[in-house]
C-alpha cells in the first residue's frame, strides 16, 4: 500500500509540473507524457503513449535518443526540438536494480515566448540604433532638412556645402516657396559661425521709415519714443554670425548705400550714435527678383549687387524638379499624420498623378500646405483624386491620367512588391524583410510611407 501511495504521489507530482516531462524506453517508445508536455507540443497522451518518439519528432532533434546513444546525461541545455519550440532540457538515464539502462527521462522548460520576446527586443534595439544613427546623421548634416532626390538639387546642395565653409557672401535666387531660407539656415549651420546667431531680416516686410533703425539700431534719446538705453539693430545682433537678408531686392536705394558702407568699412553707427560699432557678419541674401535687370534699370545698386553676388545659388522651381514631387508628398504625409495624430495615409494613384501634373506656382511651400489640408480634411486614411480636385477647384476629369513620372512608377511598383511579399508570408514582417532584401526598420518605414496596414492572417 505504501508503495502504491508513493507511486500515485509521484505521478501526481509529475502531472502537475509546469515542465514538460516525458519518459521513453530503450526502443524510443513513450511510456510517460504529462499534461505540460501535451500543452507544449499539442499532442495528447492518448496519441503518443506506446508509440515511438521518432514518429513525432525528427530523430536528430530528440534529446532522449542522443542521451541513450551516448550514455551522457545533459542538464539545462538550450534545445530546439521543433522549429517553433525553444526549451531548456535536462535528460538523464533510467537504470533498473541491476544498473542496466532501461530508458531516459526528460524535463523540458518551454522558453519559446522568452526567445520570441528577446528576438523582438533585439529587432527593436537594431531599429532604435538605426534611428539614432539616422538622427545623428541629420543632426550632423543641416542640409538633410532639404528634401529631394533630383540630380540638380543634389548638385546645388553639394556646392552649397562647399560655399558654407568659406566666409564669403552668398546670393540665393529662386521663386517664392522654393526653400531659400532653408538653404540659408543650412549654410549658417555648416559654417564656422554656427555657434553665433543667425539673424533674418525680411527686407520686403519693413516700412522704409523704419528700415534704418531695424538694421542699425538706435541710441537712447535718438528720437521721441526711443527705448531708454537704445536698441541694437539686426547687424549688431548678428555679430560673429550670419545676417540673412531675405527679399533683398526690396531694399530701398538709400539703405543700399548705408548697408554697402557698413560692409566695406566693417563698422556702423546706431541712429543717434557717435561711437562706431564693429561689424563682423557673414551676409547671405535671397531674392525672387532678377537683380541684374534691376541693376540695368537703376533700381538696385551695381556695387552692392557685386558685393552680394560673390557666390550664387539658383534654386530650381518645383515644376523643374517634378521627380521630387512624389518624394515630397510622402514626406509631408508622414509629417502631418504624426502632427495631427492621424492614421497613416495612402494616396490613390490618380490623386498622385494629379498632384504631379500641377505646376505649383507656390513651389514646395504650396505643396506642403496642400498636403496639410488634405490630411486635416480626410478621415478615411485614403487621399482620392476627388479630394485633390476639390482643393484645386478642378472639374471632373474625363481624360486619361497622364503617365506617372519615373519616380511615381517606381514608388507604385515598390508598394505592389511589398504587398505581394506580405501576402506570400501571411503577414510575417521578418520573413518579408529578408525576402525583399531590407531590414525590418526599412520595411516598416516603407509600409508607413505607402499606407500599407497588412496584418497577419
Amino acid at each position: 500500500m505504501d508503495h502504491e501511495f508513493a507511486l500515485q504521489t509521484l505521478y501526481a507530482v509529475l502531472s502537475s509540473s509546469e515542465e514538460a516531462i516525458s519518459v521513453v524506453n530503450t526502443k524510443g517508445e513513450l511510456v510517460y507524457w504529462n499534461e505540460a508536455a501535451e500543452n507544449t507540443y499539442q499532442i495528447k497522451k492518448e496519441e503518443i503513449l506506446g508509440k515511438n518518439i521518432r514518429d513525432f519528432f525528427v530523430q536528430e532533434d530528440v534529446m532522449h535518443l542522443k542521451v541513450l546513444e551516448t550514455g551522457i546525461p545533459v542538464r539545462d541545455v538550450y534545445h530546439i526540438p521543433r522549429p517553433d519550440k525553444h526549451v531548456l532540457i535536462s535528460t538523464s538515464l533510467i537504470h533498473n536494480e541491476h544498473n542496466e539502462v532501461i530508458g531516459s527521462l526528460s524535463l523540458e522548460k518551454d522558453i519559446s515566448s522568452t526567445i520570441q520576446l528577446n528576438e523582438r527586443l533585439t529587432s527593436a534595439s537594431k531599429e532604435l540604433q538605426q534611428l539614432r544613427q539616422h538622427i545623428k546623421l541629420q543632426h550632423d548634416d543641416p542640409f538633410s532638412k532639404i528634401k529631394g532626390i533630383n540630380t540638380t538639387i543634389q548638385q546645388i546642395i553639394h556646392q552649397a556645402k562647399k560655399m558654407a565653409k568659406t566666409d564669403a557672401t552668398i546670393l540665393i535666387t529662386g521663386e517664392s516657396g522654393v526653400g531659400k531660407e532653408l538653404f540659408a539656415h543650412a549654410i549658417h549651420e555648416k559654417s564656422l559661425r554656427n555657434g553665433k546667431p543667425f539673424i533674418p531680416i525680411n527686407c520686403g516686410a519693413i516700412p522704409n521709415a523704419l528700415f534704418e533703425s531695424e538694421l542699425f539700431g538706435y541710441e537712447g534719446g535718438a528720437y521721441t519714443g526711443a527705448t531708454k538705453g537704445g536698441k541694437p539693430g539686426k547687424l549688431e545682433l548678428a555679430s560673429g554670425g550670419t545676417l540673412f537678408l531675405d527679399e533683398v531686392g526690396e531694399l530701398p536705394l538709400e539703405m543700399q548705400v548705408k548697408l554697402l558702407r557698413a560692409l566695406q568699412d566693417k563698422e556702423m553707427y546706431r541712429i543717434g550714435g557717435l561711437v562706431p560699432k564693429k561689424v563682423d557678419v557673414r551676409i547671405v541674401a535671397a531674392t525672387n527678383r532678377q537683380l541684374d535687370k534691376m541693376v540695368a534699370e537703376g533700381t538696385f545698386r551695381s556695387d552692392l549687387y557685386y558685393r552680394l553676388n560673390v557666390f550664387s545659388i539658383d534654386i530650381p522651381s518645383l515644376r523643374e524638379r517634378r521627380d521630387d514631387i512624389p518624394y515630397l508628398i510622402y514626406d509631408f504625409l508622414e509629417e502631418f499624420t504624426y502632427k495631427y495624430q492621424k492614421q497613416d495615409y495612402a494616396i490613390e494613384p490618380h490623386a498622385l498623378a494629379l498632384l504631379c501634373e500641377y505646376d505649383w506656382p507656390g513651389n514646395i511651400r504650396e505643396l506642403r500646405n496642400m498636403i496639410e489640408r488634405l490630411v486635416v480634411l480626410s478621415d478615411n486614411g485614403q487621399i482620392m483624386e476627388a479630394d485633390v480636385s476639390s482643393l484645386f477647384h478642378f472639374g471632373a476629369r474625363t481624360t486619361e491620367v497622364k503617365s506617372f513620372s519615373l519616380t511615381a512608377e517606381k514608388a507604385q511598383l515598390e508598394k505592389e512588391r511589398i504587398i505581394e511579399a506580405l501576402q506570400s508570408t501571411y503577414g510575417n514582417k521578418s520573413i518579408t524583410a529578408k525576402k525583399l532584401g531590407m531590414s525590418r526598420a526599412t520595411l516598416y518605414a516603407k509600409m508607413r510611407k505607402y499606407g500599407i496596414t497588412f496584418e497577419k492572417e
